[in-house]
């Protein structure tokens, strides 16, 4: 498990390239037959990848003495969108098919889970979030159908796309966890532009759907003291509550966001304009 520490923004700015890269950007996601995660002090956060081939994957019976707990969602919600070929995730005996481009919301106090591809041509990539929970809300799967869409912006601005809320107040109830994901049409470029910082939320975006020759410049930090880091195919960023996050890829692509913080309201955003930015 990786462990990112929470960072001033006054600290951000004096990073170098390779500084930011350690403290914002997580390179490897998705390992053939392993489990990977990252613990983010900013609002405890933890995500990564499970890619099960010929064995099932589960989480450590250690892992909760790392967390000061017995099992790992004995505090914790989880949620998951599969970006890879059909799998099966068994949440406390109830089993759960779970295709491309579907998602999982896992409640908290579930104790013992297992992840399973259904082919070893095509395995499973579960791309999951995870959040502290105060009380138990069901398990529940939602697909693509089921996710709350909104397309916005245009292809004469190069940013025409569809947001899939998944866990979101409108489909499912969560504690605090939201999650969902967003494509880019052909030949759109731009996500989240003019753009926008959470002050009572911090966020993650895990890039994907992308060739292994492109990239996307993603946008970071204050408003008035830009950055950026240049992002490859299933990478992710951490991007804290007084960061702006929005990128500009070589090639469509797709994203999926996860939101930790005070409420679930998905409008409550303080707007920066083009203009104002530096």
């Amino acid at each position: 498990m990786q462990i990112r520490q929470s960072i001033h923004s006054d600290h951000a700015k004096q990073l170098d390239t390779l500084s930011l890269r350690r403290e914002f950007l997580v390179e490897e996601i998705f390992s053939p037959n392993k489990m990977t995660m990252t613990y983010s002090h900013i609002d405890r956060i933890v995500f990564g990848g499970i890619m099960p081939l010929d064995t099932p994957l589960s989480f450590s019976d250690e892992l909760g003495k790392t967390f000061g707990v017995s099992y790992f969602l004995e505090r914790r919600e989880l949620g998951l969108i599969n970006i890879g070929g059909p799998g099966i995730i068994v949440a406390d005996g109830c089993t759960y098919e779970v295709g491309n481009a579907e998602a999982l919301y896992v409640g908290q106090g579930t104790c013992e889970l297992s992840f399973v591809s259904m082919s070893l041509e095509q395995p499973a990539k579960f791309y999951y979030n995870s959040a502290p929970a105060h009380c138990h809300y069901p398990t529940r799967k939602v697909t693509k159908d089921q996710a709350s869409p909104a397309t916005l912006g245009d292809a004469a601005t190069s940013n025409r796309r569809t947001i899939y809320k998944y866990l979101v107040p409108d489909v499912l109830p969560t504690c605090q966890l939201v999650m969902g994901m967003t494509q880019l049409e052909e030949g759109s470029l731009w996500n989240t532009m003019p753009c926008h910082t959470h002050e009572r939320r911090m966020e993650v975006y895990f890039y994907f759907n992308m060739k292994e020759d492109a990239a996307v410049f993603h946008m970071m930090g204050k408003p008035d003291e830009t950055r950026h880091l240049l992002v490859h195919n299933e990478q992710a960023v951490i991007s804290p509550s007084w960061s702006i996050h929005a990128g500009v890829g070589t090639q469509a692509y797709t994203f999926i966001w996860g939101m930790v913080g005070e409420n679930q309201v998905f409008g409550d955003m303080d707007h920066v304009a083009v203009q104002d930015l530096r």
